[in-house]
């Protein structure tokens, strides 16, 4: 029996560069933006929000953490997969009751920003680590 526990705790230990990421990411949505659902009407009548520029600010400064710790491990694809499917994931759920249907596109450029600026930072951080420390490159499309 403790050898199947072995097997299962490899499995996890495997799995968490991209798990860190995907969990963080919705919890941090949820912290940062899901609390706030109303527009802001303005005195000349348009609207803006729901969301104020230091809330985005803030979970994108949250997600480093996730994305440095993976990059750190030299999982930079599981850090952009994982973040992204995460960030995909709680745009979806917290948009999916707008009646209009236009929620999907929203949803799109969510994913589509996150892999780009998720991919962006993995390689600064990555390419930043190496240059410190004089180690191996970082592995780049490696998942685990």
């Amino acid at each position: 029996m403790r050898k199947g526990a072995g097997k299962a705790k490899r499995i996890v230990l495997r799995a968490l560069p991209v798990l860190a990421p995907a969990v963080v990411a919705p919890l941090a949505w949820a912290g940062w933006l899901g609390w706030d659902q109303q527009r802001d009407v303005q005195a000349d009548g348009t609207t803006t929000g729901p969301y104020q520029a230091w809330q985005v600010i803030g979970l994108v400064l949250t997600q480093l953490a996730p994305v440095y710790w993976a990059t750190a491990r030299r999982h930079p694809l599981a850090a952009v997969l994982g973040t992204s499917a995460g960030l995909t994931a709680a745009a979806y759920y917290d948009w999916s009751d707008d009646a209009s249907g236009l929620f999907v596109i929203g949803v799109g450029l969510v994913t589509l920003g996150s892999l780009a600026a998720t991919a962006a930072a993995t390689g600064v951080i990555g390419f930043a680590r190496h240059a410190r420390t004089g180690g191996e490159p970082p592995r780049v499309g490696h998942l685990s």
